[in-house]
């Protein structure tokens, strides 16, 4: 085994640690943080506006903490996530405690510098993988959900007494989680990128970047499959809340949520190198579509189990999927102008969806049941907009078809063709 591949799994296993301590805390505020904000805010329609600033704060930090690892290190950026998510919570605690939704939308502004910075751990899984081992580090990394994916959840309802305050032992409980998954930070081992040399060329710029077939449509699949997952997790406690069950039942929905979200993450990458991110990124596109048919269909508990397992499999399979292929067509120059890019259309599309997602739940109907019904039929037509761009890259010309810049990162071993695996 080389020296980068053992480095490489280093870094896998300090990250999969990260994202299964600090993750967790992303599991547990968005169990709460729409309840919390039905209780403080004074519209109900506003109620999922906690979860929208952790978004908002997530895409807003993405272009600047992109640009400031691509030249201090992945690492420093990686504890400013940290820092953020600690913040976040110990002030969301405070704002619950003394009523204040002003605050807890300032709180959860905080908390999405952390979801920016986790957003990260994907890329920083590939910095120092080969080509073959970069789809599974990514699945890998991802796979550390599962275990904040049982955490999380669980510490929902245990922390739920903490203090007097509802809601408040959880966001102090999640004030723990940074500072504890934070200690796997220091056994990273990544590289700062190199800087260029005077005169030498920094790559594309961000135009013509969007204009590479695959770059644009990688962030369009990757941009719908979140921002969905996100619309319909967003209302899922509000829903199973609203349609006469208990919190703890929101807490296993979401559980179960979550760990489909990431439990296929040890095969994914297997899958994308035999299929290729074509069809995995369609399979997750379908059944996206399949859990917001089951959502439709009933509102009974076992319903909601499979609708969420659904959603969390077709966001595994397309996120990763898109993911994987953004990461075929840039070059380490561009890496940094790419990734942020990337994550501030991803999460701007998702700060919208998660807007969207309360108004629709409280506002578009007289209960929860019309409420839920909305909020996935609003799925449809982002669905047809990612299979139309899916299909459209697809019958692109293959590369020796057609002009391309070479990939540093040893993407010229993988064509096209291969990642479209046959789409």
């Amino acid at each position: 085994m080389t020296t980068d591949r053992i480095i490489a799994r280093r870094n896998v296993g300090a990250l999969v640690f990260a994202q299964a301590i600090m993750g967790s805390q992303l599991a547990m505020i968005f169990v709460i943080a729409g309840l919390a904000g039905q209780s403080l805010a004074g519209n109900v329609c506003f109620a999922t506006l906690p979860l929208s600033m952790i978004v908002f704060g997530s895409m807003t930090t993405a272009p600047w903490l992109s640009h400031l690892m691509q030249k201090i290190g992945r690492v420093p950026g990686l504890f400013i996530g940290a820092l953020g998510g600690a913040a976040g919570a110990a002030i969301s605690a405070y704002a619950v405690s003394i009523g204040s939704f002003s605050l807890l939308l300032f709180g959860s502004y905080l908390t999405g510098i952390y979801m920016s910075a986790q957003a990260f751990y994907r890329f920083a899984a590939m910095d120092v993988a080969d080509d073959d081992y970069r789809p599974r580090a990514v699945s890998y990394v991802l796979a550390g959900g599962l275990i904040s994916a049982i955490i999380g959840p669980q510490l929902v309802k245990y922390s739920a007494d903490w203090t007097v305050f509802p809601f408040a032992g959880t966001y102090l409980a999640a004030v723990l989680l940074n500072v504890i998954g934070c200690i796997s930070l220091f056994f990273l081992r990544i590289p700062v990128a190199p800087k260029p040399e005077p005169g030498a060329s920094t790559g594309r710029s961000r135009a013509e970047l969007l204009r590479d077939p695959t770059i644009l449509t990688a962030m369009i699949c990757a941009m719908i499959c979140y921002a969905l997952m996100n619309l319909v997790m967003t209302s899922t406690p509000l829903a199973v809340v609203g349609c006469g069950y208990t919190l703890a039942n929101a807490s296993d929905v979401v559980m179960g949520h979550v760990l489909a979200m990431f439990a296929p993450s040890f095969i994914t990458g297997h899958l994308i190198n035999r299929f290729g991110a074509g069809r995995i990124v369609a399979t997750g596109l379908i059944l996206l579509g399949l859990a917001g048919a089951v959502a439709m269909a009933s509102t009974q508990l076992p319903f909601f189990f499979v609708a969420l397992i659904l959603l969390g499999l077709g966001w595994n399979f397309g996120f990763i999927g898109a993911t994987t292929l953004l990461a075929t067509a840039h070059t380490p120059q561009e890496r940094g102008r790419v990734q942020g890019m990337n994550d501030f259309f991803v999460f701007g599309l998702v700060t919208v969806a998660s807007l969207a997602s309360g108004g629709l739940m409280n506002c578009s109907g007289g209960d929860a049941e019309t409420g839920w019904f909305s909020v996935n039929l609003a799925m449809i037509p982002f669905l047809v907009i990612a299979a139309v761009a899916l299909v459209w890259w697809a019958r692109k010309p293959r590369p020796e078809e057609r002009p391309t810049h070479a990939l540093n990162q040893g993407a010229e071993e993988r064509s096209l063709s291969a990642q479209r695996g046959g789409l």
